[in-house]
């Protein structure tokens, strides 16, 4: 069965965002905010890969409430570099990214390039009300610099044997700001404002459920890398 979108989800809520972003867009049809981008909602959208960014210029040539940024988001200003791997492209600097947890990818495997990086704090000006962030463990760099306080986060922190190496920091900045789990995805958690959206039993007892299934996925993604001897 297909995963219910967000845009979905916040439809039923009854949450009409005025702002949304992305960063780690991948192809245009798949970005998490593509339906907020039709409707004529203000975008951003980020995207690391200078190939990938270019599909996303063409593909949306003619919206005029799109702005999209051709850098990695990180922690400092400057250059990085980005190991090419489709959907799971991970800066190099990284002891951990889906791509070398789940799928044993080393950079030697993989094509290299190298990009500006930003930090987030540079586009933000504090008046996101959405936004999506999935690039490949780097998450915490734009929580971090963020200025905006938006009523819904979708942030990438766990997937088959992947965890987000700042999971802790994740958390701790989700509580300081008061931000509660609304649901997970197979990859990621999805936050909002307590005041803003209403969690009702039901929404709490599928996250529940959710969990099992995350956490049964995992043991059996285990016991099969260790018949393999992987």
């Amino acid at each position: 069965m297909a995963e219910i979108s967000l845009y979905q989800r916040l439809n039923k809520k009854g949450f009409t965002p005025k702002k949304v972003a992305e960063v780690g867009v991948y192809y245009p049809d798949t970005s998490q905010v593509y339906e907020y981008i039709l409707n004529g909602t203000s975008t951003i959208l980020v995207e690391a890969d200078p190939d990938i960014a270019e599909i996303i210029r063409n593909y949306f040539s003619d919206r005029t409430n799109l702005i999209l940024y051709e850098n990695a988001l990180y922690d400092y200003e400057g250059e990085i570099e980005l190991v090419r791997s489709g959907a799971s492209s991970f800066v190099s600097d990284l002891e951990s990214s889906p791509a070398k947890i789940n799928d044993n990818i080393t950079m030697d495997d993989l094509n290299q390039v190298k990009v500006k990086s930003l930090t987030f704090d540079k586009i933000d000006e504090g008046d996101i009300d959405l936004i999506a962030i999935d690039i490949e463990g780097c998450e915490w760099y734009v929580l971090k610099y963020m200025k905006s306080r938006p009523t819904v986060i979708s942030i990438e922190t766990h997937g088959g044997l992947y965890k987000n190496p700042f999971s802790e920091n994740i958390k701790n900045w989700m509580n300081e700001n008061d931000y509660i789990l609304w649901y997970k995805t197979q990859s990621d958690s999805v936050f909002v404002k307590r005041d803003k959206i209403k969690i009702d039993l039901l929404d709490r007892v599928k996250l529940i459920i959710r969990n099992i299934f995350l956490n049964l996925n995992k043991i059996k993604k285990r016991i099969t890398r260790k018949i393999k001897g992987l």
